[in-house]
């Protein structure tokens, strides 16, 4: 029984591993010290200058190179003449990061997603879920920081969504020609 629950304790250790490095590689988020311009559509914008905010609603889509956030309200937070926050609302939210020579496409969901740069966070909140190379990720919410590449989640606080759990689908390594199957 003993050697049983170690092999278990090591193959949780395994799986929460790979979920990491998994999730560490794929959330680039939107580089707002590029000299890429951040592309912005909208059925409509509200622009403050005095809060340095920018409201989009219907519609949006936010894209920079090959990255894209689609929502039904974006809003952008600029601090000293720099964008440096983007907070995305919608039913749900959808962020896609294109292939890397590093990383495959991501897509992720949620009802919320705020990209704070002076944090260094992405964060995807309520009904959360990303997906990379058939992996999947799922939790109420899920914060990437994007100077450590470290991933926390948590599932729902209520208990009403996946039973309160963060739930992952880890695909099995691709076996090379000299790789055994043992």
């Amino acid at each position: 029984m003993n050697c049983h629950l170690r092999n278990k304790s090591r193959l949780l250790r395994r799986i929460a591993g790979a979920a990491l490095l998994v999730l560490a590689s794929q959330a680039q988020a939107f580089d707002l010290n590029s000299d890429s311009p951040i592309k912005v559509s909208a059925d409509q914008a509200r622009l403050d200058d005095a809060k340095g905010t920018a409201i989009y609603t219907g519609d949006v889509v936010v894209r920079q190179d090959g990255t894209e956030l689609t929502a039904d309200k974006v809003v952008l937070y600029r601090e000293q003449g720099a964008l440096n926050r983007i907070e995305a609302h919608g039913k749900p939210a959808h962020y896609t990061q294109p292939k890397t020579a590093d990383t495959a496409k991501t897509d992720a969901e949620a009802m919320t997603i705020i990209y704070a740069a002076g944090e260094n966070r992405i964060t995807f909140i309520e009904k959360a879920v990303i997906h990379q190379d058939g992996n999947v990720f799922k939790g109420e919410e899920i914060n990437y920081d994007t100077a450590t590449r470290v991933v926390t989640a948590s599932g729902s606080r209520d208990g009403n969504d996946q039973d309160g759990r963060v739930e992952m689908v880890i695909q099995p390594r691709q076996k090379t020609g000299g790789e055994s199957g043992n």
